[in-house]
């Protein structure tokens, strides 16, 4: 299957070319909501599509005082921006040339034409990285400080601001500067395709940072005025990406519908540039789903149409891909052969992205053919490329694919170093995803207490108000002062009942919001958050007293591929489920993430460590997990260690221990998985000599420095099959 990291790099590609995102949805339902706009749309938007309807010109012409030559003029210069914005920026030279040669003819300072003029020329500048053109450029856009095209001028130069910025990986800061986005008002029928790259910058950068739903909300803003322009070509560039957006939201089925209307509308009005987009997507979709024959056709026609655009870039694109879809068919030949080609031509076009890619598949290509030295060599510059260039989450992944094949071709020893690396980005990434999934708890936990305070206000001036018409009722009615006394008493009985009531939820909404921060939502265990808190009492003054297992489910992402993520979910809670009816109800069962599991229990001996590590490997390994039809064979890689260490009862820290478990659950997948290996005792009396022996493990064992013990899972009594 097409890797992840393909994914990725389809995103920065389209970050820097088209309109990609919209929101999860039918989109046959979203062509057809839309579809009324877009008409009404239609008579005040030919300046930007094409030419106008009979008559047109010259209702204009007498309105505007423009004659009808004029008009039509007009119209040419936007049919030849948009022919040029068509080409997604993949030529950018070229682009730069066409478009200096459009300033041949006069072009009005302030008008419509010469901000969008600008704006392209910012977009190619930015991707021919001519920043001192892109700062002239910048400085034309800003220069405009009143007239009818002042918001569209400002957003131009936000939009180009934020392109040079994704350009040097600064999404966050591209974002920012396109929060204008949101604040100016629509400039008119003339700024439509200003806004759609607008909003498409947005969804791709959103995307990219997996906030899918922002991504989302600014794509589905993008297909509206790729519908509005009434242009094919917009169109089916949105819904390619819209596939996507399904895909990493696990909606297949409906991932494919995008898919099969943005062919639909390619297809009305071809060119190269667009139907490459389209299969591109096609055969992502295709592998990713498993349909192997129709993600096979699709990347033939991806690399026919990427040849037709003539656009080295788009071509080392295509070629790196369609190396990474034979590597993972086992075509390591044929993957060198097309990843060479692509990264010759990346080299000509200055793409670092696809050179990365393009060494990442040599690499793993030549490790499998057991050139091992030479394929690690490549891997590793791939490697030192993604880092250079900001990519943290293709780094992680560049060393967890190191990890796998070098563990194919028998390399343990590197295999458990890359995977190392690899736990070590994948934390880190963990950890600040955990502390924004806690502001956002925080910020939400905020907002509820302050509505219920405004809550609590308003009923606190309702009863003011009581008072105060008490106290008019006893000055005007001074022979009912008994009533109105008793009045108000049942008044302020009532009010601080309420009050009382309205406390005692608040409290019970913040011990609800507590509990769920610490919990997984999908397996119902404790989450890393609850571990934070629970490890105290396991671990007096950081120390801990105890065994901890740390179980990695075997071959999680195949299970994933064959079967789909619904049936990976369903194995995830059986898992969860089978562990916990092994442990006791004051153990500790912690979801890791992704696919791990970790297990405190308050027991130091190492004999029933073992014996509990034994029954959970039987637990999880003898019976398959039913999920539908299918019945799905699993199995588990298990670290364990009791603490104090043995022989000389060395004691460390919470953060210590993990650690070396970690380290032997990794030798146990390293030698073949489905078993578990436990630290019987290390030759160490301090930290220091700890760290040491830890980062030579497998050799300190081999050496007798340190024991293990060596458990082996049950054989499968039946595979998983449909």
């Amino acid at each position: 299957m097409i890797a992840g990291r393909v994914l990725r790099r389809y995103f920065e590609f389209m970050k820097l070319s088209s309109p990609v995102f919209v929101r999860l949805g039918d989109c046959r339902w979203l062509v057809a909501c839309v579809a009324a706009l877009a008409a009404g749309l239609a008579a005040c938007d030919a300046g930007v599509s094409g030419p106008a309807k009979p008559g047109k010109a010259s209702v204009e012409a007498r309105e505007s005082g423009v004659s009808a030559a004029q008009q039509q003029e007009q119209q040419q210069l936007w049919r030849q921006l948009a022919d040029i914005e068509r080409s997604g920026y993949s030529r950018p030279a070229e682009s730069e040339a066409a478009l200096l040669a459009l300033a041949a003819r006069p072009l009005k300072v302030g008008s419509a034409e010469w901000v969008e003029w600008l704006s392209l020329r910012g977009l190619v500048n930015a991707e021919l990285r001519a920043h001192a053109v892109t700062a002239g450029l910048l400085a034309d856009l800003q220069s405009v400080e009143s007239g009818p095209q002042r918001e569209a001028a400002r957003l131009a130069a936000a939009l180009m601001q934020a392109q040079t910025l994704v350009r040097e990986g600064k999404n966050e800061q591209a974002l920012k500067a396109l929060a204008v986005l949101w604040q100016s008002p629509p400039a008119g029928p003339s700024s439509l395709p200003l806004r759609q790259r607008c909003h498409a910058l947005v969804a791709a950068s959103q995307a990219d940072s997996g906030n899918i739903e922002l991504a989302i909300k600014a794509g589905l803003e993008s297909v509206k005025l790729a519908q509005q322009t009434q242009s094919s070509w917009r169109l089916a560039s949105s819904l390619a990406g819209m596939s996507y957006v399904y895909l990493r939201a696990q909606q297949v089925d409906r991932a494919k519908q995008a898919a099969d209307e943005a062919l639909l509308q390619a297809n009305l009005d071809p060119d190269p540039f667009t139907l490459y987009r389209v299969h591109n997507a096609r055969a992502v979709l295709f592998s990713e789903s498993g349909d192997e024959q129709q993600a096979e056709a699709s990347s033939r026609l991806t690399l026919d149409f990427a040849r037709q655009t003539g656009s080295d870039a788009i071509l080392a694109l295509a070629l790196g891909n369609s190396a990474d879809y034979q590597l993972h068919q086992g075509q390591y030949q044929s993957a060198i052969f097309r990843a060479e080609e692509s990264l010759a031509l990346a080299l000509k076009s200055g793409d670092l992205l696809s050179q990365a890619l393009a060494h990442l598949n040599i690499g793993l290509a030549k490790i499998a053919l057991k050139q091992v030295e030479a394929g690690r060599k490549e891997v590793l510059k791939a490697i030192a490329m993604d880092e250079a260039q900001g990519q943290a989450a293709a780094v992680a992944a560049d060393w967890r694919e190191l990890g796998l094949y070098l563990e194919r071709a028998g390399d343990w020893a590197g295999a458990i170093d890359a995977y190392h690396r690899h736990r070590a980005l994948f934390d880190q990434q963990m950890r600040e995803e955990s502390r924004k999934s806690v502001l956002d708890m925080q910020a939400r936990f905020d907002d509820e207490r302050q509505a219920k305070e405004i809550t609590l206000l308003d009923r606190s001036n309702k009863l003011k108000a009581e008072q105060l018409r008490a106290r008019d009722l006893q000055l005007r009615l001074w022979l009912a002062v008994a009533a109105s006394v008793i009045l108000l008493s049942v008044l302020l009985i009532l009010a601080y009942q309420r009050i009382r009531q309205s406390n005692l939820a608040l409290a019970r909404s913040n011990a609800d919001l507590r509990r769920q921060g610490e919990r997984d939502p999908l397996t119902g265990l404790s989450n890393r958050r609850h571990f934070q808190s629970a490890i105290k009492r396991l671990a007096a003054q950081g120390k801990l007293q105890g065994s901890v297992f740390l179980i990695d489910i075997d071959h999680f992402k195949r299970i994933n591929d064959v079967h789909g993520h619904a049936a990976g979910d369903a194995v995830l809670v059986e898992v969860a489920q089978r562990l916990g009816a092994s442990l006791r109800v004051q153990d500790l069962l912690v979801r890791w993430g992704g696919e791990e599991f970790l297990i405190v229990v308050d027991e130091q001996q190492v004999a029933s460590a073992a014996a509990l590590a034994q029954r959970l490997l039987d637990q999880l390994a003898l019976t398959p997990v039913s999920y539908g039809t299918q019945r799905i064979a699993i199995s588990a890689s298990i670290g364990f260690a009791s603490f104090p260490l043995a022989p000389h009862g060395l004691v460390v820290n919470w953060e210590r221990a993990i650690d070396l478990v970690d380290t032997v659950m990794y030798m146990a997948k390293a030698h073949g998985r489905n078993r578990a290996y436990g630290i019987e005792a290390m030759a160490v009396a301090d930290e220091a000599a700890l760290a040491a022996l830890a980062g030579r493990m497998e050799a300190a064992w081999h050496e007798g420095a340190v024991k293990l013990q060596a458990l082996q899972g049950p054989q499968r009594l039946e595979e998983s099959k449909a």
